[in-house]
């Protein structure tokens, strides 16, 4: 009899049957989907993709609080800029916190998961367990559902966690014992504690080996894979070509508005060929070791037209290219040095922490609208071999991406130097037709000595559709080896050293976003901040490179890189060496930089269309990693993409004070010697009015200052893992690809970060 009075027997004079546990709690969560032989690296690399993190997930509260307290009772290490990376004898390496586990989605199991969470008078199993969960590892319960539920009794099940020899995954064939679970009723049934082994791959797959890197279902080659001689060959040769318009059309704008010529457009063209190869092997073993291609980006072009048309370069006829040049070689190397310290002194790592995907896109995607007044306007001077090159790469890319021949999707891969073959014959045959020969009328007469009005008029179509304008071919050597300081010594000043500085920073911030999507395209964990760092400071370096040879512009990840790799389906260093081997060679044959700086402009122009619009989507793109549907990031890019066009407008509606007649497509970049700002520094004022003149620059301060300052949750601002001290992957086998060779480690045993 109870205190209430009640009879504590049931019917019959029974003992009552003893009453049904609840469930667990916290509720147990469906899995996220249905997992037949599921490969488990999936589920962290939706984790990845998507930056789940358990901290804001539903983890209870005293496992959060667990690992506050021993993360509070680990001593400082001091400034790591490798965290996340195990070092060799630091011991074993904290297992992921959410680990997908084998065979929950099956069905007829017989297998339930639920926490377990040790009572009050828990001895010290529960406190070792507790212990457990200090250092991230917590290993699940597991019900039965068989005989003895019916009779009443609750037997969990304790996954075996992996231990220093296991795979570090927590998945695999899972050794799972018996846990006591009534201690009191084990004795009285005279029964010892045993052990159950279930196997999880009872239907004939094997466990998978996750020691090690593999690369996604679907890619011919990872990024350690070498695929043999031949397919490295033609991946090599693959990955450049679907990147031509990138490496080779920036030297075709800035040339003829620096007043160059021909032979001086062929040799720019070869030297960037050049400096793209030597930068692209330095950041495939010394970098942040992802396969990406360097070259010159378009995040220098816009400032490289701000100097170009400044008021003191206007009006020079005599050596105005190697003036300009020469300008454009100091600023850039004072810029480079300014990043390769940003990079290699760590502080890149720090920056890293207010740089989220909130802040890369909008900078990004402003990249590439920033040219829409130079695209069509300049590709519509010659609308007969425009129009068919910007339809053929569309019909190209999205109407015949999926035909295959031999395996490669060639249509995809090699749309634009396919369209461009195709349209430079027929613009050949038409200018072999006579289609742009008009009576009395010559394309190789200055514009200066034209006389006749009739002829005036058909001159811009002349220069930009005729094939045989050009006289590079005729004029360039066969052999020529670029070399440093070709057109002179660079000249410093503090106006245009400062954009240069800024710029640099916009080109880390695009970088920062290219490592970030590369990575999870090709199934690698995301680069931690050394890494970021010692890429960002070697593209310090090859700038540097760059300012010394005279390229026009620095040197960068090419952000055009993560949809070559996603095309090609190849992302193999050793190819990208390769191809980057066959730049260099070809970089000594003038005949080569000669035959692309005959492009017809209307058709480079034509290309660059299709290449700006491909920059803002990949841009954009990055947004997948927040939540795009919160209202804050929709204001915040809103805003920065309308801002970042409208103060720019506003410093150039201030008309350049030049005799000289600027094309209204270079009017943008010619507000930096007569725009608003007016102070007692002429020099300062250069530089302000410029730098605000240029839209990325905006886009980058705004998004910036916006995207730290307002409130919001790290999954809705999508913060990068890499910046995250409890990131969900830091086994060292996933980050082993981009650890340093041996030798190079051993000479740079001082720097943090050098790597593994």
């Amino acid at each position: 009899m109870d205190p209430s009075g009640s009879s504590s027997e049931g019917p019959g004079g029974k003992p009552p049957t003893r009453p049904q546990k609840p469930g667990p709690w916290p509720p147990r969560i469906e899995p996220f989907f249905a997992n037949k032989d599921h490969n488990p690296w999936e589920l962290m690399s939706w984790a990845r993709r998507t930056g789940f993190n358990p901290n804001h997930s539903g983890e209870t509260a005293s496992v959060v609080s667990d690992r506050e307290a021993a993360d509070e009772q680990t001593p400082a290490r001091g400034l790591d800029l490798e965290r996340g990376i195990r070092r060799r004898g630091d011991g074993v390496p904290r297992k992921p916190e959410i680990e997908p586990v084998a065979g929950r989605g099956r069905t007829n199991r017989g297998v339930e998961i639920g926490p377990m969470v040790p009572g009050p008078g828990a001895g010290p199993a529960a406190r070792n367990e507790k212990e457990k969960r200090k250092v991230g590892v917590e290993p699940p319960v597991v019900g039965l559902k068989d005989e003895r539920r019916e009779a009443g009794e609750e037997t969990p099940l304790r996954i075996k966690s992996d231990g220093p020899e296991g795979n570090g995954h927590g998945n695999g064939a899972a050794a799972i014992s018996l846990a006591k679970a009534d201690e009191d009723s084990r004795k009285e049934a005279g029964k010892d504690e045993r052990e159950v082994e279930i196997d999880f791959f009872s239907d004939g797959q094997e466990p998978e080996d996750l020691s090690g890197y593999k690369p996604p279902s679907g890619f011919r080659a990872g990024v350690t894979e070498n695929p043999g001689l031949v397919p490295l060959i033609f991946y090599g040769i693959q990955h450049y070509l679907s990147l031509a318009g990138s490496l080779v059309f920036i030297p075709l704008i800035m040339v003829p508005t620096m007043g160059g010529t021909d032979e001086e457009t062929a040799t720019v063209i070869s030297t960037m060929l050049l400096v793209s190869g030597i930068t692209t092997i330095m950041h495939s073993y010394f970098g942040s070791r992802l396969p990406l291609v360097q070259g010159s980006s378009f995040v220098y072009l816009a400032p490289a037209l701000v100097i170009i048309n400044s008021e003191e370069f206007r009006n020079l006829s005599e050596n105005k290219f190697k003036h300009i040049m020469r300008e454009l070689q100091g600023a850039i190397l004072v810029g480079s040095v300014f990043q390769a310290v940003l990079g290699y002194s760590g502080l890149m790592s720090l920056l890293l922490r207010l740089i989220n995907p909130v802040v890369v896109a909008p900078t990004v995607a402003v990249v590439g609208l920033a040219f829409f007044s130079y695209g069509f306007p300049q590709a519509g001077s010659c609308v007969e071999i425009s129009i068919p090159l910007i339809l053929l790469v569309l019909i190209f890319t999205l109407y015949l991406r999926r035909i295959s021949l031999f395996g490669n999707r060639i249509f995809l891969i090699y749309a634009v130097p396919l369209s461009v073959a195709i349209v430079w014959a027929y613009a050949f045959f038409l200018t072999a037709g006579g289609a742009y020969n008009y009576k009395g009328c010559s394309s190789n007469i200055p514009s200066s000595n034209i006389l006749s009005d009739r002829c005036r008029r058909h001159e811009i179509t002349m220069k930009r559709c005729r094939t045989d304008v050009s006289n590079a071919w005729r004029a360039a050597a066969w052999v020529r080896v670029p070399y440093p300081f070709q057109w002179g010594f660079p000249t410093f000043h503090f106006r245009t050293s400062l954009i240069m500085v800024i710029v640099s920073l916009v080109a880390s911030v695009d970088s920062v976003g290219t490592y970030h999507a590369t990575s999870l395209l090709v199934n690698l964990s995301p680069p931690t901040p050394g890494v970021v760092s010692r890429g960002i400071g070697l593209e310090g370096f090859a700038s540097i490179l760059a300012g010394l040879w005279g390229t026009g512009t620095g040197s960068t990840t090419i952000t055009e890189n993560i949809h070559t790799i996603d095309v090609t389906r190849v992302a193999s260093r050793k190819a990208l060496e390769f191809g980057a081997s066959l730049l260099i060679l070809f970089s000594f044959v003038g005949k080569i930089g000669a035959l692309l700086a005959s492009i017809p402009l209307a058709l480079a122009a034509s290309v660059l269309c299709f290449t700006w619009a491909l920059i803002v989507a990949l841009g954009l793109s990055t947004l997948q990693y927040t939540q795009t549907a919160s209202s804050r990031n929709i204001i915040i890019v809103g805003f920065t993409l309308f801002i970042s066009f409208s103060i720019p407008a506003y410093f150039q509606q201030y008309e350049p004070n030049s005799s000289l007649i600027l094309p209204s497509y270079l009017v943008p970049y010619g507000a930096a010697s007569n725009g608003p700002v007016h102070t007692s520094s002429e020099g300062f004022n250069f530089a302000l009015n410029g730098l605000l003149s240029l839209n990325m620059v905006v886009a980058l301060l705004v998004a910036f200052i916006l995207d730290n300052t307002v409130p919001g949750s790290r999954q809705e601002r999508g913060v990068y893992i890499w910046s995250d001290s409890n990131r969900l992957d830091t086994d060292s086998s996933s980050l082993e690809p981009y650890s340093l060779p041996a030798k190079v480690r051993r000479c740079f045993w001082w720097a943090k970060w050098v790597g593994l």
